[in-house]
Formats: structure tokens, C-alpha cells, sequence
């Protein structure tokens, strides 16, 4: 019998799992741009540390191991911002990704009053760019350009009320 994967919020005991995954993940990212100094494969475990304290972050776990992760915090206007979704390699297009990104989504409407939800990807991310539109992101403005390689596609949706969750739970 097979193990199923949970969803949950992270703890402190998650961050170098967290990061560990992170480095793994965003490889065919850093590949695709040819950049491997993206920020997630440079950030540090206390910088991580800093992030699971000051915001929610969310897990995916098959038994023990974490196999998923997104994180999000809610600026004053109402903003949350989500990011990083990271599937294990292994566990991608069974729709995990969307799983996560629906809880970080209840967690952040319903803890933290999120107005509207508001993330950003590379431009030749194909796959999440779909992702994303199918759970209901728009593009807003234009596209960012960072480097000569890389720009960002930032995408945007309003955040349902926390009873409608219920109501489709």
C-alpha cells in the first residue's frame, strides 16, 4: 500500500529539508535562463529560517519526506505575495503544484485577510506560466526585465472568501 501526500504548514525542523529541495528544483530553472546565482539557489538556511518566521509556509510530505513547498506573506494593502512553489522532480505533473498553491491561498485568506494573491514566474516558464493561468492568474503590467536572459511574468487573482473554500471543500 502506497503512502499518500499531506499537506501542512512547515515548522522550523523543515528548513534545511526545505532549502535542500529548493536547490534541487530550481536547477532547470537556473539551466533555462543559464543563470545558477538566481536567489533560490543562493539563499541561505538562515535566510530561509527568516522567511518560515515571518510568513506561512507550506509543505508537502510523503511520510517523512518533503517533497513540495510554497510560501507566501500578506503586505497593508492586502497583497499576498506567494512564492517559490517547488515540486520534487519526481512528484511534478500530478497536480501537487496546484495543491499547494490552493492551501498557501486558504492559509493566507484566512489568517492573514489576503485581498487579492499575486506571484511571479520566468517568461520561458511554460509550465508554470500554465499552471498558474488554469488555477485562475492573470498577467498584470508588463513584462520585468532583470537580465539579458530573464524577465518576469507577474501574475495576479482576487482572493475568494474564506466560506467560499468551505463551501467547495
Amino acid at each position: 500500500m502506497g503512502m499518500s501526500v499531506t499537506i501542512s504548514a512547515a515548522t522550523g525542523d523543515d528548513a534545511e529539508k526545505i532549502l535542500k529541495l529548493q536547490y534541487l528544483c530550481y536547477q532547470d530553472e537556473a539551466a533555462l535562463y543559464g543563470d545558477y546565482g538566481i536567489e533560490p539557489l543562493t539563499q541561505t538556511l538562515d535566510a530561509l529560517r527568516a522567511e518560515l518566521a515571518g510568513g506561512i509556509v507550506v509543505v508537502a510530505r510523503l511520510g517523512e519526506e518533503v517533497v513540495g513547498s510554497v510560501r507566501g506573506c500578506v503586505d497593508e494593502d492586502g497583497t499576498a505575495r506567494i512564492a517559490k512553489l517547488i515540486v520534487h522532480p519526481r512528484m511534478q505533473r500530478h497536480g501537487l503544484g496546484g495543491r499547494l498553491l490552493r492551501a498557501i491561498e486558504e492559509r493566507l485568506a484566512a489568517e492573514s485577510e489576503a485581498k487579492r494573491y499575486r506571484l511571479f514566474t520566468g517568461h520561458r516558464s511554460e509550465f508554470s506560466l500554465r499552471l498558474y493561468r488554469k488555477l485562475g492568474y492573470a498577467q498584470v503590467g508588463s513584462v520585468e526585465p532583470v537580465t539579458r536572459q530573464l524577465s518576469l511574468v507577474h501574475m495576479e487573482k482576487p482572493a475568494a472568501r474564506p466560506e467560499t473554500y468551505a463551501a467547495s471543500a
